[in-house]
C-alpha cells in the first residue's frame, strides 16, 4: 500500500499541475505557451503577488515548480533561481519550457526534491516562493519550517495555500458529504479527500498565522481571494467529464458567488519575513 506522500507524488506525476490547460484533451501533448497564457488568465493576481521584477539579482527558491510558468518568470526578471519539485514529470516539463525559451542550463538549478527535507544550507535564499504546493505535502508544518530555515534573515517568504471556509470547500461538501449521506463531515474533510491529490490540507487565517509564527516568521500578512475553482472557471479534471458536470459548469451562479467577495475564497495568500 502506498504511503500518503507516494500517493501524492503519483497523482502529480500523472498530471503536472496546470498542464491540462495546455491540452485540448487529456491525451494530447502539452502546448507550453497555451498553458502559461491560461494560468495567468485564470489567476491574473499571480504577477502582483510574486513581484517577479523585485527578484533581480536575488537568490530565489521555488518549491514546487509544476510546469515552470512562474519559474521562467523569475529567470526573465534576472533572479538566481533554484527550483524543486517532488515529481520527475514537473522537472522535465519545466526544463522543456526553459529550453524552448532559450535559457542555458547553467542559468538555473532544477532538481527533484522534498519540501519537508530541503537539501540546502541554512539562510541560502533571499526569497522562498511556493504557489499552491505546501498544503499537499503530508507534513506541511515541517515544510514551512524548512522554508524558514533556508531563508536568509530578513528574506521574503511567499506562498499560496488553501483556505477554509471557502466556496470550493462547500461545493465539495455538497457533492461528497451531503449527497452521499456524510453530512456530519466537514468541508475541510471534503477538501482533504477530494481536492486534487489525497491529503490536501486547508487552513483558517488564524491557523495559518499561528503556524507561521511558530516556525519563526515575522511581519505576517495573510489575505484570501476567490480562485477559479470557487467560480468553476477551471477546466474540469477527468472525474468531472460527464454531461451532469458539464451542466453544472454551464449553469453555475458565478454572479452570486462573486457577491460574497474574496472572504470565502479558496486561495490563502501568505507573505512574511524571517
Amino acid at each position: 500500500m502506498l504511503s500518503l506522500k507516494e500517493d501524492v507524488k503519483l497523482h502529480w506525476e500523472k498530471e503536472v499541475c496546470g498542464s491540462r490547460y495546455g491540452r485540448q484533451d487529456f491525451n494530447e501533448s502539452v502546448d507550453l505557451e497555451t498553458m502559461a497564457c491560461e494560468r495567468y488568465r485564470l489567476e491574473p493576481y499571480i504577477s502582483d503577488f510574486a513581484d517577479f521584477e523585485a527578484a533581480k539579482n536575488k537568490k530565489i527558491l521555488e518549491i514546487g515548480t509544476g510546469g515552470g510558468v512562474d519559474f521562467s518568470c523569475w529567470l526573465k526578471a534576472g533572479a538566481q533561481a533554484t527550483g524543486i519539485d517532488l515529481t520527475e514529470a514537473a522537472i522535465e516539463l519545466t526544463k522543456q519550457r526553459l529550453d524552448q525559451q532559450g535559457f542555458a542550463e547553467y542559468a538555473y538549478r532544477l532538481t527533484v526534491g522534498d519540501a519537508e527535507s530541503l537539501e540546502f544550507e541554512n539562510e541560502s535564499f533571499d526569497i522562498v516562493y511556493s504557489y499552491g504546493v505546501l498544503h499537499h505535502t503530508p507534513d506541511t508544518e515541517r515544510a514551512f519550517g524548512e522554508a524558514c530555515r533556508v531563508l536568509k534573515k530578513g528574506g521574503v517568504f511567499k506562498a499560496m495555500v488553501y483556505h477554509v471556509p471557502s466556496v470550493t470547500g462547500w461545493i465539495l461538501w455538497l457533492r461528497y458529504c451531503l449527497f452521499t449521506g456524510r453530512f456530519f463531515k466537514s468541508p475541510r474533510w471534503a477538501i482533504y479527500r477530494h481536492l486534487e491529490s489525497q491529503g490536501t490540507k486547508s487552513y483558517t487565517i488564524p491557523e495559518m498565522r499561528l503556524l507561521l509564527e511558530k516556525k519563526g516568521f515575522v511581519n505576517v500578512k495573510l489575505y484570501t481571494k476567490l480562485g477559479f475553482g470557487d467560480l468553476l472557471l477551471n477546466k474540469p479534471s477527468k472525474k468531472y467529464q460527464s454531461r451532469f458536470y458539464s451542466l453544472i459548469w454551464k449553469f453555475y451562479p458565478r454572479w452570486l458567488v462573486k457577491l460574497f467577495g474574496d472572504k470565502y475564497g479558496l486561495f490563502l495568500f501568505v507573505e512574511a519575513n524571517k
